[in-house]
């Protein structure tokens, strides 16, 4: 039987914890089986456009991190209820096929075994009578494979449906869109009570003793070192969360005291490369010399601040505020 690493992490962020899990399938060859939580987080899928699947005032009031992943499907929140697991294997050269049950198919055990009736559902998702408590993600890196996903266990789904509640005439654009699915809570369905802590520590001991294991590990105070430059020079950046967002259009339309002021745009990079405004305001200047000057500006809100900081924008929008303007932007 091969080796397997069983790490539990101790970290609740997010750009340390996907840094870590990059690290190991890139970096190392080792066989993974790893849990870990994060902080409340919205994680993008790879392929998603950040701003059409955020709710970006409530992201930024409730102070939400947001987040890549280098995984394909849909935008999720994490918060300290969801426990999130991962599985990274060394595999045969052209035995690339998707299998996600392979992957899944202990956890439904572990849940089962609990007396929660949990199943294999569609592509990739775990359910309960119906309704979602896993979704999972996997990708390919030369001959090893990355299987996660996250496992609703005590979340706020409150706050889930907040976070990702986003008006979809805003954007348009080609990129992977979300499926929203009804959810429950695993905790919800348990014979006896138990907390996120045991739950977690319970699913790491079974999956261990499935493979005749008993040794849990920690990252070393090396690869910790090389996961904390990762996720400092990648995920941290907005140049990663946002700017390697598809190019797409913007819609938008707000109500001022100076009057409705709309703005369609084109966003390249995560940086505006073509805008209009319209509406019913009134301005002494075209408002075209506005925006020569915020071409080629990163779409977010300290950029954006700053780029209209010397600029008297009731020259163009008539008894309208820098920060009217940087919300019509940026929300």
């Amino acid at each position: 039987m091969e080796q397997i690493r069983y790490i539990s992490l101790n970290s609740t962020s997010p750009y340390h914890n996907l840094a870590a899990e990059e690290y190991l399938l890139q970096q190392t060859k080792d066989n993974v089986f790893m849990l870990w939580q994060n902080a409340n987080t919205i994680v993008i899928g790879r392929h998603q456009n950040t701003a059409a699947e955020i709710n970006q005032e409530y992201v930024e009031s409730h102070h939400v991190n947001v987040i890549r992943r280098q995984t394909g499907g849909g935008a999720v929140f994490h918060d300290i209820g969801n426990l999130n697991f991962s599985f990274i294997q060394n595999i045969e050269p052209g035995n690339k096929g998707i299998d996600f049950l392979k992957y899944l198919q202990p956890i439904v055990d572990a849940l089962r075994s609990l007396g929660v009736p949990a199943e294999f559902s569609g592509r990739n998702d775990l359910v309960i009578d119906g309704k979602k408590i896993s979704g999972n993600a996997m990708m390919f890196y030369e001959n090893r494979v990355l299987e996660h996903g996250t496992l609703l266990f005590a979340s706020q789904m409150t706050d889930i449906s907040n976070a990702l509640k986003v008006d979809p005439t805003k954007f348009q654009d080609k990129a992977v869109k979300s499926v929203r699915s009804r959810v429950t809570n695993i905790s919800e369905h348990l014979p006896h009570p138990m907390t996120v802590s045991e739950f977690r520590e319970y699913l790491m001991n079974f999956i261990m003793k499935q493979n005749q294991m008993s040794d849990l590990q920690n990252l070393t105070n090396e690869e910790e070192a090389i996961v904390n430059q990762l996720a400092k020079q990648k995920y941290e950046t907005w140049e990663w969360n946002y700017g390697k967002s598809p190019d797409y259009s913007m819609n938008k339309k707000i109500r001022t005291k100076g009057g409705t002021v709309q703005v369609i745009a084109d966003i390249r990079d995560g940086h505006l490369r073509d805008l209009q405004f319209y509406g019913d305001f009134f301005g002494e200047k075209d408002p075209q010399e506005l925006i020569n000057q915020l071409i080629g500006i990163r779409l977010d809100k300290t950029a954006l601040a700053t780029a209209l900081a010397n600029i008297n924008i009731n020259d163009y929008f008539h008894n309208v505020t820098h920060e009217d303007i940087v919300n019509l932007l940026t929300l």
